[in-house]
């Protein structure tokens, strides 16, 4: 019987930090001042921008100088009352053909883990590779082994270090692409969130869990950017049946971190022609990369089934835990300086917005 006991007696809200504007035009220093002005407890650390601190301080990213600028990222938080609840993202590590790239990414893992214990979180996010075919292996046995061994790695530190596995739309779409289990990406019933939940319990080991995103869970199943509705020909039915499946297959505990956003429905279906079609990108990501949207707002388009996700997860599962808006939007790329005030007013008003549709979050 999957578990419904959470450790956490509450959930809190977070923010990731590129959600407040990329770091090419916005400091970290100042989306962090705007996070707290704005109430958001947590921060969801992008290595982007641990990257670009650490350039803006050192000139360069070496292994000791990211270590030197998480130690000042952390007091900055501390400083301002923010909590680091995650690093992400570990990309493209998983099935590597290229075993001594494998190595190399090993290794790499062990200098994150040294930055999650210095940045004062335990948590590291390890999405599914989505590398091309000729460079990974769609091998279950391999990724799974990899993972185990990633998740090994992490259980050496002192103390351990967790790893949550995000394997839905955006990610495991082009998973499933590399395992062959679907001729089209994006568009097969197994680029669900199903998958990272099987792979979760197939690593085997208490460290490693799922990260849950209303999003991706949403954007595969209900939502279909390419066409005029918006939306997939059983749209409703395949949330209610999804819902049910999360029920009565996950075990709460491990759930080891929630990222709540929704999106913006177009007015014309993205294919070519459109501003946001890309031929080396799938639809779906074209419209993720673009056109995200915080919890709760239907007047700028908002219209995924989000609500009734969240329900599912929280009162139903009993997660308890951080709440993270993970925003990608082209306004994030906007160079005005309002632009990390503006996203972190709008974080702040989605967690206000949450908590009223959803006062279990902090009963």
């Amino acid at each position: 019987m999957p578990s419904r006991i959470s450790p956490q007696l509450h959930c809190q809200s977070s923010v990731a930090s590129m959600s407040l504007g990329r770091a090419a035009h916005h400091s970290l220093s100042h989306k962090l001042d705007m996070a707290a002005k704005y109430g958001i407890k947590g921060i969801e650390l992008f290595y982007e921008d641990l990257e670009s601190y650490t350039i803006e301080m050192f000139q360069e990213s070496t292994p000791n100088h990211l270590i030197k600028a998480a130690r000042e990222i952390k007091t900055m938080c501390d400083d301002k009352g923010l909590e680091i609840n995650c690093l992400q993202p570990f990309m493209h590590y998983e099935g590597l053909l290229d075993r001594n790239k494998h190595a190399e990414r090993v290794e790499e893992l062990r200098l994150w883990c040294t930055l999650v214990r210095t940045l004062g979180t335990g948590l590291i996010g390890l999405p599914s590779s989505f590398l091309n075919k000729d460079e990974i292996t769609g091998d279950l046995d391999v990724i799974v082994c990899d993972l185990q061994e990633a998740a090994d790695v992490a259980a050496e530190q002192d103390p351990p270090i967790r790893l949550a596995y995000e394997g839905e739309q955006e990610i495991v779409n082009r998973y499933s692409k590399s395992l062959l289990l679907a001729a089209l990406a994006w568009g097969t019933y197994v680029d669900r969130w199903e998958q990272s939940w099987d792979i979760v319990q197939k690593v085997q080991r208490s460290n490693f869990g799922l990260c849950l995103d209303t999003f991706n869970i949403a954007a595969r199943i209900y939502a279909d950017p390419t066409a005029k509705s918006g939306k997939t020909p059983e749209a409703e039915d395949e949330v209610i049946a999804s819902c049910r499946r999360l029920k009565e297959t996950v075990d709460t505990s491990k759930v080891f971190f929630l990222q709540v956003v929704d999106a913006e429905q177009l007015d014309q279906p993205l294919v070519k022609g459109h501003p946001f079609y890309s031929v080396d990108q799938p639809a779906r990501m074209s419209w993720s990369r673009n056109c995200r949207l915080f919890y709760g707002e239907q007047e700028r388009g908002a219209y995924l089934p989000v609500k009734q996700i969240l329900k599912m997860i929280v009162n139903t599962l009993g997660y308890r835990g951080w709440l993270s808006a993970e925003l990608f939007n082209r306004s994030m790329a906007d160079p005005a300086p309002c632009t990390p005030a503006e996203h972190a007013r709008r974080a702040a008003a989605a967690w206000k917005a949450i908590i009223e549709d959803i006062p279990e979050c902090i009963a």
